[in-house]
């Protein structure tokens, strides 16, 4: 418990009013307010924590604190006091910088389900002492109501006790659901067919969601690209959305997937402003066909998800629409080019982007001066992205929608030698240079194919008019008759110069295709011609990039059936436009709802490591699981922050820096889908981990402050991915490197209090804590337990993905404890041990580290200065010193005794 601050001076006290003090106070809550949480049915009370904050300009008093609800029987609001609770170890406090000093008082009480159904609303107050004024936290923080959704026991069965008054056009089918606690219906209803060049919308009424309090949808912000929209009881996205999901009153979800690309069918959800959700379907063909809806109902969101994107992909593979000289094109493709081994460097390496870094005005002389910099600087990247404006055009000076692709080789202009001069000269200058990659948009360019080049003499061509907009008109494309051809010269040609990958843009231009019989020949041939040749040249190096269109969605991404494909997964980062940063974030932790149950990487676009924003871009690329790769302007680079990001191998040929980055896909957690962007909220990506074996792995937790403005919040370990109950765990804070008491699920105070100011952010990694049954002491009739955590490299964004395999950890007859862990990279290896405190000063003859079994110099192993908990071994200055070499592989084993 906190005393009073022993600088008050006594007289200063009686002009202390108690109004004065409430000034300057806050109340945080777990459950928290100004949101939704659900309860499992199987949960027999609700835990609630709450911290009280007040500043230390005055002197501390007795604070009381009452839960505030309408848990009974008959809904009326009666209050609950809350038990000031003293904790056996302060729970983690991470502040930002400028936070004032605060008193923190620490309460708690269990409430018990309701014996009505229906929701349980609660709020808070507390004052300074009996005689006081009650403070309520909605009147003076701001902060809503907070709601609590009991779950049924048996959720109701059929499609109408989740939507209401759906159409009769709609065949309805209950299907099995490969996920557990799920319901699961097929939907269908006739799309009209396309007359002519005019293709055929169809709207039909799938009814409205019942007994729901919030929506979050993905929808289509523009033709290339998805993002969140959210709202309250009235459906009202103001795009088409390809995702609905419905937050129910009883704590269930509704989930609904629109599925296209078969038939010809683009389909989406609309809403008509009464609340009915409406399926909207374009049929570009000249048969009738089908609108279809996937509809799921789970006790979590991420269980609901899964059942509709299961059951999407047995749909699509159902309608494969591929010929057969493409199956076996492809096929041949898988078994003889694919190259697994490539991947490794093309995922894990550092990657350097060209476009925001030296724009479009690009030739070879600036793309070698900026890696001279880069090599001066000792930055070590992998791989190489050319981006926009090497390919030869027509029309310069005009817009890049008029301008045309006429040549497969290099414009002249920028490279006069020629695109294999180009990747020679990178390639002997920068053999750390693994991979180089061009950018070419799916249809040649941004204004496609230029009627008087070379292409267009050498391949059939066809115009295509393009609907009214930002690109509209007309352009000359590659005939469907001529694009696998064409794709495969292409690619030879890229090959035999040296590049061997692509980013493959603009690929949204299918779905600008006016005409429905333009949009019925190209949709498929261009996606299955690319991805052949892809497989064919690259073994599917490749970045698709404006590819979230729900035709190449489901055509493309999601099938298994190929090497994972590396898709971008928003818009742009736009370097001069602050807003756009955090909301950035934000939209590729939602899209990473639906984007990570595809067959892709996602990606998270290129940035700049100096920049106004870069450590907050650069945290949510290393917990994201996806590439990472910047754009700096040569000379304008922060050394700090990349090494923050990376680190150097032992490879057995040409040691090499990789990233470091969890081998999941990160997404926004489970509590915060249905959180609005302006929500006075965190943002909170979470991402896991794992080892060889699934028994063993780190739980990521970006936390990010998204508004202009400073917030503070109670951040639970159930918010963790991953963590399981019964499992201790302990929660380290980066950048701080401060480490909480160990903790695990139900747990009184198993929370960590965050602040973050306007543009702050903080990774959170939950580390299982290893034990084992200590050998019996022939001494005492007692033993203590050494509990250890192998916290990976530090101090990097992720260390714990530096981590490889499953640590093993025994005790032996002698007492002494065994640890061995295996590590991806060098670098200095953290490890928390719970008895290194008890050690006292002469911890070094209690604890012998070993690399290959040789004892590692004693100044490499040292205890942090930041947690005594903490042992620091600099593995990459041991291993230098000691003059190890690599062996067949790039993993490092690493063995601590400790005694």
């Amino acid at each position: 418990m906190a005393t009073v601050d022993v600088e008050v001076k006594p007289y200063q006290l009686k002009f202390v009013r108690a109004a004065q003090m409430l000034l300057f106070s806050n109340a945080l809550c777990d459950p928290p307010l100004g949101q939704a949480t659900v309860v499992p049915n199987d949960r027999k009370q609700v835990k609630f924590t709450v911290l009280l904050e007040s500043s230390k300009t005055f002197p501390e008093q007795g604070w009381q604190a009452v839960l505030w609800h309408n848990g009974h029987e008959d809904q009326k609001w009666e209050e609950l006091p809350l038990l000031e609770t003293e904790s056996p170890h302060e729970p983690l406090v991470i502040l930002a910088g400028n936070r004032p000093q605060v008193y923190r008082r620490w309460f708690s009480i269990n409430l018990l389900p309701p014996a009505r159904p229906g929701p349980v609303y609660f709020t808070l107050k507390y004052r300074l002492s009996f005689n006081d004024t009650w403070r309520w936290v909605n009147e003076h923080g701001g902060q809503k109501d907070g709601a609590l959704y009991f779950q049924p026991y048996t959720p109701p069965a059929g499609l109408e006790n989740y939507l209401r008054d759906y159409s009769e056009d709609f065949s309805v089918d209950q299907v099995e659901s490969e996920t557990p606690h799920t319901l699961l219906w097929s939907l269908a209803s006739p799309a009209k067919a396309a007359k002519g060049k005019a293709s055929r919308i169809t709207n039909t009424s799938l009814g409205v969601p019942r007994s729901f309090s919030n929506w979050f949808s993905l929808v289509r912000i523009w033709s290339p690209w998805l993002g969140p929209r959210h709202g309250g009881d009235l459906f009202s996205p103001t795009e088409d959305a390809v995702l609905s999901s419905f937050l129910r009153m009883d704590g269930l979800h509704l989930v609904l997937l629109a599925v296209s690309g078969i038939d010809d069918v683009l389909t989406v959800l609309k809403p008509d402003g009464q609340g009915n959700v409406i399926v909207h379907s374009k049929n570009d063909s000249t048969e009738e066909g089908q609108g279809r809806v996937l509809a799921a109902v789970g006790t979590t969101f991420n269980t609901a998800m899964a059942a509709v994107m299961y059951q999407a992909r047995k749909i699509v593979r159902g309608y494969d629409t591929m010929s057969k000289t493409d199956r076996e094109a492809m096929q041949h493709a898988l078994e003889k080019d694919v190259k697994p081994e490539y991947m490794e460097n093309w995922y894990d390496g550092l990657t350097y982007c060209t476009w925001n870094a030296l724009g479009q005005d690009l030739n070879e002389q600036k793309i070698l001066d900026a890696l001279n910099v880069l090599k001066d600087k000792g930055i070590e990247v992998t791989n190489l992205i050319i981006d926009d404006n090497w390919q030869s055009l027509d029309n310069h000076g005009q817009s890049q929608f008029k301008r045309g692709w006429t040549d497969f080789e290099a414009n002249k202009e920028g490279f006069p030698k020629g695109l294999v001069h180009t990747a020679t000269a990178i390639r002997e200058q920068h053999p750390n240079i693994q991979h180089i990659a061009v950018w070419h948009a799916l249809l040649g360019y941004w204004g496609a194919i230029s009627p008087d080049g070379n292409i267009a003499k050498n391949y059939k061509t066809r115009v295509v008019r393009k609907a009214e907009g930002l690109a509209g008109g007309e352009m000359t494309v590659v005939h469907e008759d001529d694009v696998a051809r064409m794709y495969d010269d292409f690619y030879r040609f890229l090959l035999a110069s040296g590049i061997d990958s692509v980013k493959t843009d603009a690929q949204f231009f299918l779905d600008l295709m006016d005409d429905a019989d333009d949009r019925r020949r190209f949709m498929k041939t261009y996606q299955d011609a690319w991805t052949i040749a892809s497989l064919r040249y690259f073994s599917l190096k490749t970045i698709s990039c404006m590819s979230q269109l729900p035709q190449i969605l489901f055509h493309t991404q999601l099938p298994t059936s190929k090497p994972r494909l590396m898709v971008r997964n928003s818009d742009d980062f736009f370097p001069d436009v602050p807003s756009s940063h955090p909301f950035h974030i934000f939209t590729n932790a939602l899209n990473s709802l639906l984007t990570s149950h595809l067959n892709v990487l996602p990606d998270w676009d290129m940035f700049q490591t100096s920049h106004l924003y870069s450590s907050y871009h650069a945290a949510a690329r290393a917990i994201s699981g996806g590439p990472i790769y910047i754009t700096d302007t040569p000379g304008q680079h922060s050394l700090p922050l990349i090494h923050a990001m990376t680190a150097p191998t032992i490879s057995p040929k040409t040691p090499k820096t990789i990233i470091l980055r969890p081998n999941n896909v990160a997404k926004c957690i489970e509590q915060g889908v249905y959180t609005p962007y302006h929500a006075h909220k965190f943002l909170q990506v979470g991402n896991y981990h794992s080892g060889s074996t699934a028994s063993y792995g780190a739980s990521l937790l970006g936390v990010f402050n998204v508004l202009e403005e400073a917030l503070t919040e109670l951040i639970p370990l159930s918010h963790f991915p991953g963590v399981k109950p019964g499992q201790k765990y302990i929660i380290r804070a980066y950048p701080s490197g401060n480490i909480s008491p160990p903790m695990s699920l139900g747990d009184d105070f198993a929370v960590v209090n965050l602040a973050l100011e306007t543009k702050g952010w903080g990774i959170l990694t939950a580390y299982p804590l290893l034990s084992a049954p200590p050998a019996p002491a022939p001494d005492s009739s007692s033993t203590t337990t050494t509990t250890i955590a192998i916290l990976g490299l530090l101090p990097k964004l992720a260390s714990a993905c530096a981590i490889i395999g499953t640590p093993t950890l025994s005790h032996q007859p002698n007492k002494s404890t065994h640890l061995t862990t295996t590590l991806s990279a060098l670098g200095t290896l953290g490890i928390y041990i719970s008895t290194l405190p008890s050690m006292t000063e002469e911890w070094q003859s209690h604890i012998l580290v070993l690399i290959r079994d040789r004892a590692v110099p004693v100044h490499t192993v040292n205890v942090s200065p930041t947690d005594k908990h903490v042992l620091e071994i600099d593995v990459e200055a041991a291993w230098k010193e000691m003059g190890l070499v690599a062996g067949w592989g790039r993993e490092v084993e690493v063995k601590v005794v400790v005694s």
